[in-house]
């Protein structure tokens, strides 16, 4: 069950009925900067990478306190969530499998804007309308996403609340974050990368959005965007 609210406020906070939720995407990679699809391959971040989750982690420590971060396996959000640990000093980052991208089978390591021509099955798969359409090659159907990441934000919510939490995790997978909750809102818009959102998990299983695809801290910082970098399945 998903409510909806984008005022941004967070001066409620702590609340033993709700776990606060920061869902941050990961820092620019050299993929990003040329719009190839990295699915789950294991790309480190760029320099520039690195730049922005140092202002993320840096506009992060002067928040709330955090109670634990977790992160995706994939180097490109788990180096992101090892500045945010160093910065707030936090001594680890849990490691899950379950946060990380989705699986684009065979068009994992193509460039973008040419898998029309390269990949034209795979493409049209990923195109498809037909949410339950798996991707050739082990990739995942919408549906498959959606249930894996809504399944794990529900147990870390569940195991948290009262607290405040860092989430380190990818493009596709905070659009999914997004879709459960607003189910009618239409599109997401771009997901930069080092953007906040923030959702609150109260009850069983009731979420509303607080904050999204904030990138106040990147413009403050002086640090430039990557508007290539702003693809899903990245």
């Amino acid at each position: 069950m998903a409510q909806s609210s984008l005022n941004g406020s967070l001066s409620s906070y702590p609340h033993p009925e709700y776990a606060e939720i920061v869902v941050v995407r990961h820092g620019e990679t050299a993929w990003n900067a040329e719009r190839r699809v990295q699915g789950q391959l294991d790309i480190e971040l760029n320099e520039a990478g690195r730049q922005q989750a140092v202002a993320v982690a840096d506009r992060l420590s002067r928040e709330p306190k955090i109670s634990v971060i977790y992160s995706s396996d994939l180097q490109r959000a788990s180096e992101t969530a090892q500045i945010i640990a160093s910065r707030c000093g936090w001594p680890e980052v849990i490691k899950d499998y379950d946060l990380r991208e989705r699986h684009l089978g065979d068009l994992q390591g193509f460039i973008y804007p040419e898998l029309a021509k390269t990949h034209p099955v795979a493409y049209k798969a990923l195109e498809s309308e037909n949410e339950d359409q798996e991707i050739p090659g082990g990739g995942e159907s919408l549906v498959q996403l959606f249930d894996r990441c809504t399944s794990a934000l529900l147990r870390i919510g569940r195991k948290h609340k009262g607290e405040r939490v860092v989430v380190v995790t990818h493009g596709a997978f905070i659009r999914s974050l997004y879709k459960w909750a607003l189910p009618k809102a239409g599109h997401a818009g771009d997901i930069h990368n080092t953007s906040i959102n923030v959702f609150h998990f109260s009850g069983e299983d009731i979420w509303t959005l607080k904050v999204w695809g904030d990138v106040s801290h990147i413009h403050q910082a002086g640090s430039l965007l990557s508007f290539g970098g702003a693809i899903a399945y990245s």
